[in-house]
């Protein structure tokens, strides 16, 4: 059997690693980079620390810092009208995985171009109009790592998936240290957002052993480590655990695929406007419980990787400790409901239809263990709406 396997050409991981900037884009003969970040990176002076090697190597670098969460097309091409006024031959996404998203959708989008929704799948982007260097502030997304860019598209509400070459970054610099300003909720959601990622590549129809390494170790780290960043932000070892973690899961899906808990959190974040990783967390116990019986021996020993289980339990067992320990995960970390979240109960109803139709058309849900119909989608978000949290 042959399986694909795409990452990054090159990859600095490390407490520091951002220093190293100037020399990263020296590897690559770059010198005229357009940092793409968003405002808090501004306000708060952490954009600083991408800056500053800059700076100090001579390369003044031009800032696009209009990132918004979940970025839209209109984002992008207000950055795609700075890039192409300007005379650069590299981007540098520098934040959480929405900058970083923006980035790789502006990299991609054709010379004189301006429709993005020609680069959603099923259409391959593997072009780039330039290279991306990929700088995560936040263990969550993996987008330094991945192939695909999501951006939703303002005027239809709908989060386009975009996934080719094209959207993987050039080189990442995976460094821990920027993520210790990261508030509680963010560390959260970016964080079960991460064991998303590798729990689904993990049980994915297109799991192959390369992401499999790559999922088990992730869920291992995450697993042990996420409610101890959670509760003690300044614990660096468990930082430095969860950004590896991130990383690792983000090349495990990227090689693998996310699967169902995707395909219906997009158009939650599309519709309600709710952080993808929230909504990820809002549905992965719901899901998951959807999907176990589809592969026992696979959600079992993701239990067993995550620490809900133990080594010596069945897979049946290992099964009902894996949707128990995501339920109190997220208690734990205080997920609410989507009724909880404050969405109006009429609203979700009304879109519930084609919520459905945009999570099955992304393709992610033939990537589940056990594929739904569009009604039984309907059904899960129902479910996950009434949830006692």
């Amino acid at each position: 059997m042959i399986t694909q396997y795409v990452s990054p050409r090159f990859m600095l991981v490390g407490g520091g690693a951002v220093a190293q900037l100037a020399e990263v884009l020296g590897k690559f003969g770059l010198s005229r980079p357009l940092i793409v970040t968003d405002p808090f990176m501004v306000r708060s002076g952490l954009l600083a620390r991408c800056t500053g090697p800059l700076q100090a190597a001579g390369i003044e670098a031009v800032v696009f810092s209009d990132t918004i969460p979940e970025p839209t097309d209109t984002v992008v091409l207000a950055g795609v009208d700075v890039l192409r006024a300007g005379d650069f031959d590299c981007l540098v996404g520098f934040g959480g995985g929405s900058p970083i998203d923006t980035a790789k959708a502006m990299a991609i989008l054709p010379e004189g171009s301006r429709d993005i929704r020609a680069l959603k799948v099923p259409h391959a982007a593997d072009a780039a109009t330039l290279p991306v260097i990929a700088i995560p502030t936040t263990a969550g997304t993996g987008s330094e790592a991945t192939r695909f860019t999501v951006i939703t598209d303002h005027a239809r509400d709908e989060k386009m998936l975009i996934a080719g070459l094209g959207c993987l970054p050039l080189a990442a610099l995976v460094d821990y240290e920027l993520t210790f300003s990261v508030p509680k909720r963010i560390t959260a959601d970016t964080g079960v957002d991460s064991l998303t990622h590798a729990l689904e590549a993990y049980v994915s129809r297109r799991a192959n052993p390369t992401s499999d390494a790559l999922a088990v170790s992730a869920m291992r780290l995450i697993g042990a480590n996420l409610r101890t960043a959670y509760h003690e932000p300044d614990n660096a070892a468990a930082r430095e655990a969860m950004m590896l973690g991130a990383m690792q899961a983000g090349i495990a899906f990227s090689n693998a695929s996310v699967a169902l808990v995707h395909g219906m959190s997009r158009p939650i974040g599309a519709h309600f406007h709710v952080p993808h990783g929230l909504s990820n967390a809002m549905l992965l116990p719901a899901v998951t419980r959807f999907g176990v019986e589809a592969a026992p021996a696979r959600y079992a020993e993701a239990a067993r990787c995550i620490g809900f289980a133990a080594a010596t339990d069945s897979d049946a067992v290992a099964c009902g400790k894996l949707t128990e320990g995501l339920e109190a995960l997220n208690a734990e970390l205080g997920v609410p409901s989507p009724r909880a979240h404050g969405i109006d109960a009429a609203a979700w109803e009304a879109r519930l239809a084609v919520m459905a139709e945009q999570a099955l058309a992304s393709g992610s849900p033939a990537n589940n263990p056990r594929v739904p119909s569009a009604e039984e989608i309907v059904a899960l978000y129902r479910v996950v709406y009434g949830a006692n949290r």
